[in-house]
């Protein structure tokens, strides 16, 4: 039997990159995944690639009227949820706290910390009426250490690991398991593409080259992290951080011989 027949999946930011193969990996294993991201043609698209196991629905994580029609819209079509996977994210240009634009911090935040939040506030509920379950917030290796020029986003992926471990020792007792996840570079549109018009992508700024797994990540390999935190696999972790960038923390690798 596959791991999710049967159960209710919400992804946000599901539309495209690492939420899309999330979704398709849900789909495989049997689950009923609810695809929740403001870009409607590519979230609709997706959904009727995966067929009548799919939903899509236009929610701006922002905005808490948003999730609550959210989450009705996905129990009225499957019934209750029992896996929240907190995926939209998104950068502000690169810029010194000093050079900011405060108008940036604010929609980062809201987007990547306030968005989560809102998430585990409007879905807990539905968790609890199916029995229990897992939310998975994606954060980042930008949430463990000080990076230059992109205050808003490190700020928001901190607030993402505290939020899952407060949330994990809150939902404990009724059955419901939250952990993060720290994916480093991966090789997504976010990375590859330029955010705006004349800008150069965030991949042109970095080279793996220096580091233990010489490479960007692909969304799959997080993917296949998500489902494991999502699967009875791993009913014994809640509040945990596991990060993924093929070592990229760890600093560049010494010379060979040396």
């Amino acid at each position: 039997m596959r791991r999710f027949e049967g159960r209710t999946v919400l992804i946000t930011g599901a539309a495209g990159g690492q939420g899309a193969s999330h979704a398709r990996g849900f789909a495989s294993e049997g689950a009923k995944v609810v695809l929740a991201d403001v870009r409607e043609e590519s979230g609709r698209a997706l959904a009727d690639d995966l067929g009548e196991q799919a939903l899509f629905i236009t929610l701006d994580v922002s905005v808490a009227s948003d999730w609550d029609a959210a989450v009705k819209q996905a129990e009225s079509r499957f019934g209750p949820i029992s896996i929240l996977v907190n995926n939209a994210g998104v950068l502000a240009p690169s810029a010194s706290i000093a050079d900011s634009d405060p108008a940036d911090w604010d929609h980062v935040i809201a987007v990547n910390l306030k968005g989560p939040y809102l998430g585990v506030r409007a879905a807990a509920p539905s968790l609890k009426r199916a029995g229990g379950g897992a939310i998975i917030n994606i954060a980042s290796t930008s949430g463990h250490v000080g990076t230059p020029m992109i205050a808003p986003y490190v700020s928001s992926k901190w607030g993402v690991r505290g939020l899952t471990q407060t949330a994990a020792l809150e939902l404990a007792r009724d059955g419901i398991r939250v952990n993060s996840i720290s994916p480093g570079v991966i090789d997504t549109p976010l990375i590859t593409q330029p955010l705006r018009a004349g800008e150069v992508p965030v991949s042109d700024h970095f080279s793996a080259a220096p580091f233990a797994t010489p490479r960007m990540g692909e969304p799959a390999e997080v993917t296949r992290l998500v489902l494991f935190l999502a699967s009875e696999a791993s009913a014994f972790i809640t509040g945990s951080d596991y990060v993924i960038d093929g070592g990229m923390m760890l600093g560049p690798v010494p010379p060979s011989g040396e």
